[in-house]
């Protein structure tokens, strides 16, 4: 999964935005297990996910804000 784009995230409801930040902290859980034994091949991808989830957290919270 390439970095995410802050229009689609925008886009999306809050429940997808749920299921995106769950689906990035499985695959984050999966590079850092790669990483540990040695197989993994993109350790920028580690970064980048990182980052995807900041940035879905962020533009939540800021949505929250807007309904507040």
């Amino acid at each position: 999964m390439a970095q995410m784009k802050i229009e689609d995230i925008r886009a999306m409801s809050a429940d997808q935005m749920e299921d995106s930040i769950l689906n990035l902290k499985k695959e984050r859980f999966n590079l850092r297990f790669q990483r540990a034994t040695g197989q993994l091949e993109n350790t920028s991808r580690l970064k980048e996910a990182r980052r995807d989830i900041a940035r879905i957290k962020t533009i939540a919270a800021q949505q929250r804000a807007k309904k507040k």
